[in-house]
């Protein structure tokens, strides 16, 4: 079984949102996991979210699944039920094509660390919402407005 030392890879800081939702993941830093290890059917991300960050906007997917586990610090995860502390050693799941949108937010005065793991569907859409936003996965994820137009 082979190891992997994270340390060897690469962190993919930010978010490849279009403004004006990239600047609340600016410094949000991702370890593809998954990738290292060659995994095709789900990826895991170690994701580290510092003071005043988001994982992401509040969104759910229509073909994908979603799990995360907390390592260290404390989230907030905000979703269609309102808001739920999550602290090291709890975890949440989103199902593919429940409409719920959700998100972490770090508002504490510390760094959070989890897991995200995820199933990697090529049919994926993801619904934003609380913004005139919808991504649709091709090779990568396209964002546009959710009137189809594209952002400029």
């Amino acid at each position: 079984m082979p190891k992997i030392n994270p340390e060897d890879i690469s962190p993919i800081i930010g978010s490849r949102y279009p403004e004006p939702w990239r600047a609340m993941s600016q410094h949000r830093s991702k370890l593809a996991l998954g990738d290292a290890a060659g995994l095709s059917d789900f990826g895991v991300n170690l994701t580290t979210l510092h003071p005043g960050e988001m994982s992401s906007q509040r969104h759910w997917h229509s073909h994908e699944d979603e799990f995360v586990h907390v390592i260290s610090g404390t989230l907030v995860l905000i979703d269609e039920s309102g808001e739920t502390l999550l602290q090291a050693g709890d975890n949440a799941g989103f199902p593919k094509g429940v409409a719920n949108g959700h998100q972490l937010v770090n508002r504490s005065d510390a760094p959070a660390v989890f897991l995200e793991i995820g199933s990697r569907m090529v049919a994926d859409r993801v619904t934003y919402p609380d913004i005139d936003m919808k991504a649709e996965k091709q090779a990568r994820y396209v964002f546009t407005r959710k009137d189809g137009s594209a952002f400029t």
